[in-house]
């Protein structure tokens, strides 16, 4: 049974889409079709319900998924462990940071790896950091540098989440707003937020929450960026890290500050490659800078 042939097995399971999942591992449609294709004949078995443009685990493919899923971990492993071996900090690194740290965060953290590290291949994905603590617990990439769960209530003990950066986040506003001094004033007011089911939207909403106070947004983006643009055409008042607030008005609510975590995340019970380990290292070195 060919390793390739269980991967794309797993990405069509988690993607739903034989598209979906060529796109991810860089390969044709056809070419993904024909491992799936050889897989089924190899075991005797449909793996997937063909059903329009998705596709749906058959009861061999459900029984399949645990059984493929243990098999490349194992597989992943056994490649890390006999790497380790021999010291060398090369191969491929997969990782996960969000746009905001990728943009704002990580650039001189990358140019001193990859100059102290050139053979390393870095495999960078950048998304929502809920999602990237998601892909480390799965296994799918090896550490991420997002920002941290707020919720303790919700620690998945399985991951490592050492603080990196702590991000102070302050209020901002198209113009002055020199009447607003509370949070309840600034909560009648329209505003833009982070997605509700986002770490920095929990956070915002929360320390609201306990002041007895609610928020509408007139908007929610996952994307600070995005948010920072419709602040500064009028859309409404949000919060945004001070790295972000030049050119728009810092307000003064009476409150305590607002401050977000920002850490890497790794898979506690997974053995980390050199290159990730050395990742790290030059991480740290730029902890609370």
């Amino acid at each position: 049974m060919h390793l390739d042939e269980l991967d794309s097995f797993i990405h069509v399971a988690r993607l739903g889409s034989f598209s979906a999942a060529a796109e991810q591992l860089h390969i044709s449609q056809p070419a993904m079709s024909k491992r799936i294709q050889s897989l089924e004949s190899r075991l005797g078995v449909t793996l997937f319900d063909r059903l329009g443009k998705r596709v749906r685990l058959t009861p061999a493919g459900e029984l399949l998924v645990g059984k493929a899923t243990a098999m490349l971990d194992l597989s992943k492993d056994m490649e890390r462990d006999v790497g380790n071996l021999a010291q060398s900090v090369s191969g491929r690194l997969s990782m996960a940071t969000s746009h905001h740290i990728g943009l704002h965060r990580l650039a001189p953290v990358l140019q001193a790896f990859t100059k102290a590290y050139p053979d390393v291949e870095l495999d960078i994905q950048f998304e929502d950091s809920e999602v990237a603590y998601n892909l480390v617990r799965s296994g799918t990439i090896e550490l991420a540098v997002v920002t941290l769960n707020p919720a303790v209530d919700e620690a998945q003990p399985e991951l490592a989440t050492p603080t990196i950066w702590q991000d102070p986040l302050c209020f901002v506003n198209a113009t002055p707003l020199p009447a607003v001094t509370s949070l309840d004033e600034l909560a009648a007011l329209p505003c833009i937020l982070p997605g509700p089911n986002t770490f920095t939207g929990r956070i915002v909403t929360q320390r609201f929450a306990t002041e007895g106070l609610s928020l509408q947004p007139a908007l929610s983006t996952n994307y600070l960026e995005t948010i920072s643009m419709l602040v500064s055409v009028g859309v409404g008042w949000s919060v945004l890290p001070k790295t972000m607030a030049a050119g728009l008005n810092q307000l003064s609510p009476d409150c305590a500050p607002i401050t977000r975590t920002l850490g890497s995340v790794i898979h506690a019970k997974r053995t980390l490659s050199n290159s990730a380990t050395a990742f790290l290292a030059v991480l740290q070195n730029y902890a609370s800078t």
